[in-house]
């Protein structure tokens, strides 16, 4: 009898246990995104954070990355009116998109974005740094006021100065701060980062290495007349040996007001430290 009500009471503790594990269980359903592809032209989707995974539920998408850029996924179609099909992408916050894909001559969008709050969205370039972090950290650095003096060039009412250097882990933020005294908008065509040699030889050939940055902060499209504008770029940390010197170069598209900023290893190595 004693045993019989033990294994009465045994069955009645796991289903109230059972009861009780599924009250706390919320499960929630991720509604796939209609998404339309063509033969001919690009579709391209823009995430907030870097594509980290990409699954096509048949080879009937080709899919891949934008060149150098993390964020931008682009996909095209294999055959014409190929059958539904899926898609499913992960970011590097850990966000889920998926996508139910289906051909279409004219596809009704090209240009997909998908905000985080932001109206402008900024560029996530390739590497395996936590980018939630980095944007959070370039967000912080942004509006700090100038600790830099000095490190600055000007071009026909064209000005860009380096207002800070800031430190976290491996990577080193360069807070700039482009001016625009005229009235014509200047129209960026790149923003580069190049370490060369202090002196060379007469005739002889440039030697110079760019590094890419990791992220960028702000619009690096134009500065409108009688405007500022902040940019933070995220760039792997380094020093310099004596010989050689940081180029930060900004070329004018269409025009001439081309600008650059000559950063050296005393300044590189006074990076303030950022925390979280």
């Amino acid at each position: 009898m004693m045993n019989k009500l033990r294994r009465i009471l045994s069955v009645m503790l796991l289903i109230v246990s059972g009861r009780a594990f599924s009250q706390n269980v919320q499960m929630f359903v991720i509604e796939p995104l209609p998404l339309e592809i063509t033969l001919h032209k690009t579709t391209n989707l823009i995430f907030p954070y870097q594509v980290k995974s990409v699954d096509k539920g048949s080879r009937d998408i080709l899919a891949q990355k934008a060149k150098g850029v993390g964020n931008i996924l682009q996909l095209k179609a294999a055959r014409a009116d190929f059958p539904t099909t899926n898609l499913t992408v992960v970011t590097a916050e850990g966000k889920l998109y998926s996508f139910t894909v289906n051909y279409a001559a004219e596809p009704l969008q090209l240009n997909i974005e998908f905000s985080d709050n932001e109206q402008n969205p900024d560029a996530f370039f390739e590497d395996g740094k936590n980018q939630a972090k980095v944007r959070k950290l370039a967000e912080r650095i942004s509006p700090e006021s100038r600790m830099v003096k000095g490190v600055k060039d000007q071009s026909y009412q064209a000005e860009i100065h380096l207002n800070g250097l800031y430190i976290h882990d491996e990577i080193i933020f360069y807070q700039l701060e482009m001016q625009n005294r005229s009235q014509v908008s200047y129209d960026v065509q790149s923003m580069r980062f190049f370490i060369r040699d202090r002196k060379r030889a007469r005739r002889s050939a440039v030697q110079e290495t760019e590094i890419k940055p990791l992220y960028v902060h702000g619009d690096t499209t134009a500065i409108a007349g009688e405007s500022k504008h902040t940019f933070v770029f995220a760039l792997p940390k380094f020093t310099l040996e004596d010989k050689k010197y940081l180029a930060i170069q900004v070329m004018e598209k269409n025009g001439g007001r081309h600008l650059e900023l000559d950063v050296f290893n005393r300044t590189i190595v006074r990076a303030k430290p950022i925390s979280e």
